[in-house]
């Protein structure tokens, strides 16, 4: 089932690839694209693996409840201000991404500095998503967790190559409906194992406290509040959405820019598939939970015995589907996992490939006829390339990751680059004086407080050996709890200062030229 559901896919985006005789055809779909492809595409885009497996696991777990869905209200907002103020300065002049508008309003050097910045955020985040697909392929299959990583790789640089950014997003709509009918699928599937239906879901569920949605905790460490939701998250948001070329490369192939602010307005719809993926968490927990089991409660506790601990939280719903539903369902289910963990990573490549292109092109160069097909022949190898290098990094990743949750791990691994990132757009906007040196040192500064905020790097040099548990609680924001290390403030707090320490220094440290034009 599985493997019939990638060839079939494979085929609808070659038959719906079109021509692909320029850069414009293979980075921006021609912009002939209909908004209603490209808003589900980014929903399928920001979905991806992370939602569909580590959301229901997130929930099933202990103390889990929905006060991720805190987060949406942040998501609202920075949409509307991306489909009203962004969108408008992307379709002034014939852009590729966010960076060639930098270029125009900051210089050369500002371009290049945002777009390394972004290929760096891009393998931080987007490796996370590759390595929730392949423990889902290890759950169910022999292979070792590198070979099923490869396969994942393997196809999405096989789509992207296909046909550029319109196969891309017509192969993600074919997931979005795929993974939203897996998810409905599942939900209705568990109900009707749980004695008294619905009402006995939400009985047992809420005796666990799984539908607790608001949490008004002012602890700094605390990630899912309110406060973080209205205070911080608009700020990431509007990094990804409208600075990120992995979403904001979708609205620039819209036919024009009100197709592309429909785009990106309508796309808050994605909310409703958090939500609907928050329920099979809730359900799956009172699946097992009720007060008469089912059957195969003790072959599911065994293959989640099996796990290891860094896995089990993340492994709950793959676990569910191989251990209850029928091999058909099974591998649908499964298609569906696969299909959101590809339909991110196809995406990334696409807008890898284009950005180190353009590192070597001056923004608004003619480019002639003989050199455009070049471009694209070395456009092709560049996805090729950047599809091994996220491979290899995700399987790093896995041996890091310890036993923390995907969805705290994807955010987490954002935190480095979403504020520089949105500093730098804000900074062309409204300061174009600002200078390529002033937004290097905030970019500097603002790596060095994100990294004493996160515990990765610390916990990587503690399993070494490298660090001893006095020297890490001697950094501000460290504390040693079970022998690993434990930040005392949230990195999600970062996502707002870092975007005003990168802006900040730009505009402190002007440039003395005269200013870009618009």
């Amino acid at each position: 089932m599985v493997a019939g559901y990638l060839l079939l896919t494979t085929l609808v985006g070659h038959l719906l690839r079109g021509k692909q005789a320029s850069m414009k055809d293979f980075f921006l779909g021609g912009r002939s694209l209909p908004w209603p492809a490209v808003s589900g595409s980014i929903i399928a885009t920001e979905i991806s693996g992370v939602t569909f497996i580590g959301v229901p696991g997130m929930v099933y777990a202990a103390q889990g409840n929905f006060t991720y869905l805190q987060w949406g209200i942040g998501s609202i907002i920075a949409r509307i201000i991306v489909g009203y103020f962004f969108v408008r300065a992307f379709y002034e002049r014939e852009i590729y991404s966010p960076y060639d508008y930098m270029g125009h309003r900051l210089g050369e050097g500002v371009k290049r500095l945002a777009t390394i910045v972004f290929q760096v955020g891009g393998i931080l985040g987007q490796s996370v998503r590759v390595l929730v697909a392949a423990l889902a392929l290890k759950v169910v299959t022999p292979l070792e967790f590198e070979h099923c990583i490869l396969i994942i790789g393997a196809f999405a640089i096989c789509w992207t190559l296909m046909g550029g950014m319109r196969t891309v997003i017509w192969t993600d709509v074919m997931q979005f409906f795929l993974f939203v009918g897996a998810g409905l699928l599942s939900l209705f599937w568990m109900l009707s194992g749980i004695d008294g239906g619905w009402s006995g879901m939400v009985e047992v569920a809420g005796e666990a406290e799984k539908f607790t949605l608001l949490n008004l905790s002012k602890d700094p460490a605390a990630g899912f509040t309110l406060w973080v939701a209205i205070l911080a998250v608009p700020f990431q948001n509007v990094s990804m959405f409208g600075v990120d070329q992995l979403n904001a490369q979708r609205m620039f192939c819209c036919r024009s820019e009100s197709d592309a602010r429909k785009a990106i307005l309508t796309s808050c719809a994605g909310l409703l598939v958090t939500i609907l993926m928050l329920l099979v968490g809730a359900t799956l927990y009172a699946f097992y939970n009720q007060s008469v089991p089912p059957d195969s409660f003790a072959q599911f506790s065994s293959e989640i015995a099996q796990l290891q601990p860094k896995e089990r939280k993340d492994a709950y719903y793959p676990v569910w589907i191989v251990t209850e539903l029928p091999e058909g369902l099974r591998g649908l289910i499964l298609a569906g996992i696969f299909a959101a963990a590809i339909s991110s990573l196809d995406s990334i490549l696409a807008a890898l490939s284009q950005t180190t292109l353009s590192l070597f092109r001056k923004t608004g160069e003619t480019v002639s006829e003989t050199s455009g097909k070049r471009d694209l022949a070395v456009s092709r190898w560049l996805v090729v390339g950047w599809g091994i290098a996220l491979s290899a990094f995700a399987i790093a990743l896995d041996s890091m990751r310890g036993d923390v949750n995907v969805v705290v791990l994807a955010f987490g691994m954002t935190s480095y680059t979403v504020g520089p990132m949105l500093g730098f757009f804000l900074a062309a906007f409204f300061t174009p004086r600002a200078s390529l040196k002033g937004l290097a040192i905030g970019f500097g500064l603002s790596f060095l407080l994100v990294l004493c905020l996160r515990t990765d790097l610390w916990t990587i040099l503690d399993n070494l050996g490298l660090l001893t548990d006095a020297q890490i609680e001697d950094l501000l924001t460290m504390k040693v709890k079970d022998g690993k290390p434990a930040a005392i403030i949230s990195s999600v707090w970062a996502w707002p200062v870092t975007v005003f320490i990168t802006w900040g220094c730009g505009w402190l440290l002007p440039r003395r030229d005269e200013p870009s034009q618009r």
